[in-house]
């Protein structure tokens, strides 16, 4: 595997996250609304049930990893195979974070769409918040409620994370290993400020919606390989 060079430092491949915690909300949103946002990409939306398409958001704090500690907000819609012999996968569609290191690791190594934001967090207790803030304006916030405890046992879950930055869309092989996971109908509450992420969000008819689940992850470990071009 190869290395990339990162504000000085080598970064080897793949990177591997030890410790991170995780809360995430799923939403069942209008397929042709969310194609028109991801239509840059040149991917298209995977549709579980006709018509209907999924969006998702979740905020992790990364505690141990090669890109060290940081926060991270993450929208992403489920997409159909790009590849031959693919499988359905996440497209990330904008992933701000709040450390310039992963900044310039995740676009240059695999261009996802990281920018800068303050993302303060608590996913210690009852109830797991997070906010996105751009000089002290809001752009969301999304609070979790942990369900009941999911049991372990499913192996390590591989998906391919697509992302487009410049014009080019790229796919990542990314492989999680949870373990601490709760899960739960609804159990989600998202809050939309100002910012155009926030205005999609809300044109897909997400503000005060009910989430389709929520679900949140004690410990996961990650490993991402190098991103290939798709076109």
């Amino acid at each position: 595997m190869g290395t990339h060079l990162i504000q000085g430092e080598r970064v080897a491949m793949p990177v591997r996250i030890r410790d991170a915690a995780v809360a995430s909300a799923m939403f069942v949103v209008p397929a042709r609304a969310a194609q028109a946002v991801i239509g840059y990409s040149g991917l298209e939306v995977a549709t579980p049930v006709p018509g209907r398409a999924i969006c998702s958001l979740a905020f992790i704090r990364y505690a141990d990893g090669d890109l060290g500690p940081y926060h991270e907000f993450a929208v992403a819609f489920l997409v159909r195979p790009a590849v031959k012999g693919g499988k359905v996968g996440a497209f990330i569609h904008w992933l701000p974070v709040n450390q310039e290191f992963t900044l310039d690791a995740g676009r240059s190594i695999w261009g996802f769409p990281k920018e800068i934001a303050d993302i303060p967090m608590d996913l210690t207790s009852r109830i797991q918040r997070c906010a996105v803030r751009f000089g002290g304006r809001t752009a969301l916030e999304l609070a979790v409620r942990p369900g009941v405890p999911m049991p372990g046992g499913g192996g390590t879950p591989k998906v391919d994370a697509y992302s487009c930055l410049d014009g080019v869309t790229r796919r990542t092989p990314w492989t999680m290993a949870p373990s601490g996971v709760r899960a739960r109908p609804g159990g989600a509450r998202l809050k939309l400020g100002d910012h155009r992420v926030a205005d999609e969000l809300r044109g897909l008819g997400m503000d005060g919606k009910r989430a389709l689940s929520s679900s949140t992850v004690a410990h996961l470990s990650m490993e991402f390989a190098e991103a290939e071009e798709v076109w």
